[in-house]
């Protein structure tokens, strides 16, 4: 049986900011299962759990700021529980609390407390990673001292094939180096090569790039990505979920066509 499939609200995330309802619908109509949220949209918890069960998506997981779960992270995972969120991730790691800052090892001691608030709501906790974990820290990747660190009954991974293949590893190897811990995978295609303007793309870090990158982040099936490998790995490492996801639209598409196309690309291949 293939794996349902969810997608990151924040790939459309001006469209939701508009007209949540109406794109939820929308991308229900796509053929989508579940949605994972980055932010509420000013909505309550009860109404975007209502508007889920009425619309008939699964509110899968969301991406919570790492600053928001430090500050209050009983209050702020309650909302994601009383929506029914079966995982909360941390999304983005800022430059000050990156593996090559002084206070990594605080960062992982705050992801393993938050972990256990989580476990008490009955929600697990996930790691959604970039690039900037695939450095070194006495021999071993960041993003593996942190999962060495924190136990794997209170964090699990949430792969970034697109950054785990620009942090220099093979995605479909590096889901099934994390086979048991690997419940929900993001899927995300790209064309081009690493650049400094890559994090301009997410949206988040505003900076001129010092070179053309060429880099784009692409519809499901339109880069370089192998995605029937990395479907494969993802039920082999006991996913049970894939997310797609966009940060930034490209192709001449918009955010709701690119997902759109990443969609019916993932239906040819049985999903």
């Amino acid at each position: 049986m293939s794996l349902p499939v969810a997608v990151q609200i924040y790939s459309v995330r001006d469209d939701a900011a508009r007209d949540l309802r109406g794109t939820l619908e929308a991308i229900k109509k796509m053929g989508y299962d579940g949605v994972e949220f980055a932010g509420l949209y000013g909505y309550t918890p009860s109404d975007i759990k209502a508007m889920c069960e009425e619309i008939g998506l699964v509110p899968i997981s969301a991406h919570v700021p790492y600053v928001d779960m430090v500050a209050d992270a009983k209050g702020v995972l309650s909302q994601y529980a009383e929506i029914g969120c079966r995982y909360i991730a941390v999304p983005y790691l800022m430059p000050e609390h990156r593996p090559d800052s002084e206070g990594f090892p605080q960062v992982v001691e705050n992801i393993g407390k938050i972990a256990q608030v989580a476990k008490e709501l009955g929600i697990q906790l996930l790691y959604h990673n970039h690039d900037f974990e695939f450095i070194k820290l006495d021999g071993k990747y960041a993003l593996e001292v942190l999962y060495d660190t924190v136990p794997a009954d209170l964090l699990q991974t949430e792969l970034d094939t697109c950054w785990v293949n620009v942090g220099g590893e093979e995605p479909a190897a590096y889901i099934r180096k994390f086979s048991g811990r690997a419940p929900v995978v993001h899927l995300k295609d790209f064309y081009g090569e690493r650049s400094d303007d890559m994090y301009e793309l997410i949206g988040i870090e505003k900076k001129t790039p010092t070179r053309p990158s060429g880099f784009e982040f692409r519809p499901i099936g339109s880069g370089v990505q192998n995605f029937p490998e990395i479907l494969r790995a993802s039920e082999e490492a006991g996913a049970l979920w894939v997310v797609v996801e966009q940060d930034n639209p490209s192709m001449g598409l918009t955010p709701m066509q690119c997902i759109e196309k990443s969609r019916e690309y993932l239906r040819t291949l049985g999903y």
